[in-house]
Formats: structure tokens, sequence, C-alpha cells
């Protein structure tokens, strides 16, 4: 989650040092070294990349939404339901006590999607 959040807030505001990022986060605020160490742990992830001026670091995003997204996606598939999109969906499906219409909708949808 906070990982996602750092990511949320480099894709807003496109660069930034560890104090720009920590002025974006809402209360309560985490301490300059969390948010430090979470920035490095997503630069060994090749989520994030920096510009060095002197001891100073500059933060920027190298993957889009849509890559960190699929990433995200990826791990939760093979670390909670073994693989399987069907297993997460009908988790899903049930957690969220979707009627059939909302589920011929999401249906209908991947439908178009797997066309493209």
């Amino acid at each position: 989650r906070a990982e996602e959040q750092i990511m949320q807030i480099l894709w807003d505001i496109e660069k930034g040092f560890v104090k720009d990022i920590l002025e974006k986060m809402t209360e309560p605020k985490p301490a300059y070294n969390t948010v430090s160490t979470i920035v490095r742990i997503l630069e060994r992830k090749g989520f994030v990349n920096h510009k060095a001026y002197g001891k100073s670091h500059e933060y920027f995003p190298i993957v889009t939404k849509d890559e960190y997204r699929s990433f995200t996606i990826k791990n939760l598939l093979s670390g909670y339901f073994s693989g399987s999109f069907s297993k997460m969906a009908s988790f899903f499906a049930k957690d969220k006590n979707l009627n059939i219409k909302e589920l011929e909708k999401i249906m209908d949808e991947v439908k178009e999607d797997v066309k493209k």
C-alpha cells in the first residue's frame, strides 16, 4: 500500500525529492526515513529511477500506471489465487455480492478487450 501511494504521488508530480513526496502524503505522515526506504525499494524493483545532485536524489517513475498495474495484478494472481484469473474473479464476485447483470457486464467488457 505504501509503495502504491508513493507511485501515485510520483506520477502526479512527475519527479521529486523525498521531502516533496512526503509533502503530498496525507496525515499521519510517515517518517522521512520510511519514505526514503520505500522509494529505494521501488527503485530496486525497477519502477523508479533517480538523478543525483550531490548527496540528494530526485526520483521519478520509469513505468506507466498500466505497467505497474499489470505487475501488481500478476503478483496478486500468483500470490493469492494460484495464478487463476477465474478464481480471482469468483472471489471478487462473491466478496462484492455482484448480481448476474453486473457479472454479464464484466464478461462483455472482457470480451471487447480480448477482441481489441
